[in-house]
């Protein structure tokens, strides 16, 4: 770990990154409400195929390795809804997740918080990590005697700021209709996809405000959402290689990592996998879009197929080895 932890000291032992300091990014309207192209969708699948299409493929890769899954939420596992407080995963979905679960390391990674994450898959043989990989659960073999879960939190020295700018931003929208803020213990989450779209630029000029004179924050974007958090550089990427360390697969050259993910802060964990090139980073996505996956599904359903697929192949490779050993 000592990798993760001996980075060059600005704050709390993180560099600051200074991105706020730079003009913010515009902010698009949701990608998801875009028509499709469907002549651009296929010219995208070819440098994206499908993971579905090419599962055989991908499995091939795997045999005799450890694979480990990693997964976002929103968009992933549960489809994007107006009200961030119900996107609650179907009930196919999470029998799916638990199978996988049995089978190989299985972790979320979310810009939600752990606990709400938690709260909405409900399985206890998943590793959690909310924040954007910000706060991560302690795999159930590095716990203490007692179970207790624990958690390896990077930027807990930000939460006294944190609580105080979401508090402030509480006051500043809270006449704006249809705005909803949401709490993820490590970053603000601010919702705008409920807001006249007349109001939307005033409703970022207003988050930009908060954040602009505190160097220590940065503003990133979703679907429909701006969030603020910390700036200090970890990303789900990071997040990845320390979930890999703590299952004892850091220095392993036998293992293959699966990641599907839908949003922009997903790219982060593709780029170490696609570095490594010892797994396959798998995006979400109906409409052509810029990432670093070298694969694709459309939308949960489609996750769901593969989750689906992945647990029957596991348990096909199990059956093989039995026969092969009789």
């Amino acid at each position: 770990m000592a990798k993760f932890l001996s980075r060059d000291i600005n704050l709390m032992g993180f560099q600051i990154s200074h991105s706020n300091k730079q003009k913010l990014k515009p902010f698009y309207d949701d990608p998801d409400s875009m028509l499709p192209d469907v002549e651009a969708y296929a010219s995208w699948l070819l440098k994206h195929p499908s993971a579905l299409n090419s599962f055989d493929c991908i499995m091939k890769e795997a045999k005799g390795k450890k694979v480990v899954v990693f997964l976002d939420y929103d968009g992933t596992l549960s489809p994007i809804v107006e009200d961030p407080d119900k996107a609650f995963m179907s009930t196919e979905m999470r029998a799916a997740l638990r199978e996988v679960a049995k089978q190989f390391p299985t972790s979320i990674i979310s810009g939600r918080s752990r606990d709400k994450v938690k709260e909405f898959v409900q399985l206890n043989n998943v590793c959690y990590a909310g924040s954007h990989g910000l706060d991560i659960m302690q795999p159930p073999k590095s716990r203490d005697k007692k179970g207790n879960e624990g958690a390896f939190q990077p930027a807990k020295l930000f939460l006294p700021a944190i609580q105080e700018i979401s508090m402030e931003l509480e006051h500043k929208i809270r006449e704006t209709q249809g705005s909803k803020i949401e709490d993820n213990m490590f970053c603000i989450s601010v919702h705008y996809r409920q807001v006249p779209p007349q109001d939307q630029g005033n409703l970022k000029e207003k988050v930009k405000s908060v954040v602009e004179n505190r160097p220590e924050f940065r503003l990133t974007e979703g679907k429909m959402v701006i969030e603020v958090r910390p700036s200090i550089e970890w990303n789900k990427g990071d997040a990845l290689n320390y979930l890999l360390h703590t299952f004892g697969f850091s220095n392993a050259d036998d293992v293959l990592s699966l990641y599907i993910g839908d949003d922009q802060t997903d790219e982060d964990a593709f780029k170490v996998i696609a570095g490594k090139r010892e797994g396959f980073p798998i995006v979400v996505s109906s409409i052509p879009k810029e990432t670093k996956a070298w694969y694709s599904l459309r939308d949960p359903s489609e996750v769901l197929a593969f989750l689906l697929r992945l647990a029957k192949w596991n348990k096909s490779q199990a059956s093989f080895l039995q026969l092969d050993y009789i």
